[in-house]
């Protein structure tokens, strides 16, 4: 098990504020430019699904524990709320939930837009990690993104966070950004080390038509610069570099895209990738929650709707769906290929039986001739070819009951 994993039996707790100042032209999150006389009822709408949770658990029939020992606010930009809106929230959270003394508290931040009574707030609410989304350190790659920050902010707010007493920050970078090269690819790069965060994170550029970019990319245009986003030979070999320069700092890669010290990997985010229970609030939020039934131990995985006018107006999760062993196996592949210390063989025998994972190991035999995929016997991980390639792995260990037939 990865570093800073937490106590199996607790819960983790995303919520999801949609709220942006801009909205990033390679976005593809349920996340835009509201008015903020929405923030308010957005968050009584939280705190409601916070008061229900339980009832909504039980007519599930799902666990629930009550101890947490990570939250996340995630967005869009939670930063934007007002200090006593943020307050209010956490007031209700604890008072639905017990938080753990050491639980980890994250809130993603954009630069330029930490208000200082905010910073206090975070203070009183009890954060202790923030998620910097900086995207790149070069002014001009930040403007052509939508981004409103340039790096003399983004520095100016490490420092302020810092003398805030959180020093537990991340730094989000994306590699093949409109208009970026090698070289301010690499002074992205220096600059972020140069901070001393003891985390970051790396994303390749996803192209879809879910984002104004990718729209863009896919059917010819100007407005956004897509015609000066990089290949994708040489996005992958931004994404190389950022792994060999981050490593030289000491920041270790622990899953595709996250890099960390000793002992500051995402406590959150491992719970995602180990399927450990978390349970999503608000704007598209996802939830993973166990059968309460010690009888069976199926899973539930909903999501609610991504519409903020049908949240606000009292819409739950519009999609969920119970996980069956098989689809646990099947699920506990692609998501612990996700992280460099790889699938358990041993401990997924004993979860899922022999039966299922021999038909894992069949198609773990033929990526590794491919060169997707690695063994040292008792761990299986991807190789460097197989991270650039994750999503072609991924897709080999869905449906596996079908090898059967």
């Amino acid at each position: 098990m990865e570093n800073g994993s937490g106590n199996q039996d607790s819960l983790g707790v995303y919520i999801s504020i949609p709220f942006c100042r801009s909205k990033c032209t390679y976005c593809n999150f349920a996340s835009g430019v509201y008015p903020v006389s929405e923030h308010a009822r957005y968050v009584d709408r939280l705190i409601q699904d916070l008061t229900d949770a339980a009832d909504w658990a039980g007519r599930k029939g799902v666990e629930l524990p009550r101890g947490v020992d990570t939250v996340y606010l995630g967005g869009g930009t939670p930063s934007l709320l007002a200090p006593q809106l943020l307050e209010g929230l956490f007031a209700a959270l604890r008072g639905t939930f017990a938080i753990e003394p050491d639980a980890e508290i994250t809130v993603e931040c954009a630069p330029g837009q930490i208000a200082d009574e905010t910073l206090t707030a975070f203070q009183s609410i009890g954060v202790n990690r923030v998620s910097l989304g900086v995207q790149s350190f070069i002014d001009r790659e930040a403007h052509t993104s939508g981004r409103l920050h340039g790096r003399a902010i983004v520095e100016d707010d490490v420092r302020r966070l810092h003398e805030a007493g959180i020093a537990n920050l991340s730094i989000d970078l994306i590699a093949g950004l409109a208009g970026q090269t090698f070289a301010s690819w690499n002074e992205s790069l220096a600059a972020l080390v140069a901070t001393a965060a003891p985390h970051a994170s790396i994303y390749m550029l996803e192209v879809d038509e879910d984002s104004r970019l990718g729209r863009e990319m896919l059917a010819g245009g100007i407005r956004y610069h897509a015609e000066l986003v990089p290949h994708d030979d040489a996005i992958a070999a931004m994404y190389s570099q950022g792994i060999e320069t981050l490593a030289q700092a000491g920041l270790a890669q622990y899953e595709i895209s996250n890099f960390s010290r000793s002992g500051y990997a995402s406590r959150h985010n491992l719970r995602y990738w180990q399927r450990r229970p978390y349970l999503g609030l608000g704007l598209d939020a996802s939830s993973m929650l166990h059968e309460a039934s010690a009888a069976a131990r199926s899973v539930l995985r909903s999501t609610t709707t991504s519409d903020l006018r049908a949240y606000l107006e009292g819409a739950g999760a519009v999609e969920a769906d119970w996980f069956s062993p098989d689809r646990q196996h099947e699920e506990a592949w692609f998501l612990g290929l996700r992280m460099n210390g790889g699938v358990d063989v041993s401990a997924l025998e004993l979860e899922f039986g022999n039966e299922r994972v021999s038909l894992a190991m069949s198609v773990v035999e033929r990526l590794q001739a491919e060169g997707l995929l690695q063994s040292d016997g008792n761990f299986v991980r991807l190789t460097s070819q197989g991270r650039m390639l994750s999503n072609t792995v991924f897709q080999e260990f869905l449906d596996l009951a079908a090898i059967r037939c």
